[in-house]
């Protein structure tokens, strides 16, 4: 059985392009948003929507990947790993940031027009620990 200690599987929309950094030693990360969104009735009977937002983070081939496909509002999935960190901000309080750290993103087919072309439904393209960044011949 594959390891499921620290696992999450998220579908949903991002918030924002990826914003790519490289680091003084050339790694490249980039970091975005993901908006996932439940929608149920209440006891009421009212439809209610709940967005939660998730801080994503891409490390290695997987960043070029992100930074070629990956636009605002386009629907992913995404497979990753939690990470909690803390830091004091300027006025010395320490401040509390949850991310999932990716494993694998796919794009998912929303039918929209892009710079590329009509996207077909379904899943698209793919980046993977193993598979971002090698070409087919």
């Amino acid at each position: 059985m594959n390891n499921l200690n620290n696992r999450v599987n998220l579908i949903g929309n991002l918030g924002t392009d990826p914003d790519v950094k490289e680091l003084e030693s050339g790694k490249k990360l980039a970091k975005f948003s993901l908006a996932t969104t439940e929608r149920y009735k209440n006891k009421e009977g009212e439809k209610v929507s709940d967005t939660q937002w998730h801080n994503l983070v891409l490390w290695g081939p997987r960043v070029d990947f992100a930074e070629k496909y990956l636009k605002k509002g386009q629907s992913v999935a995404v497979e990753g790993r939690l990470n909690h960190r803390s830091y004091d901000d300027k006025d010395g309080i320490t401040r509390y940031f949850t991310e999932i750290i990716v494993n694998d993103i796919f794009m998912l087919g929303t039918g929209k027009v892009s710079e590329a072309g009509p996207e077909p439904a379904g899943v698209t393209k793919k980046a993977t620990s193993s598979s971002a960044g090698k070409t087919k011949k």
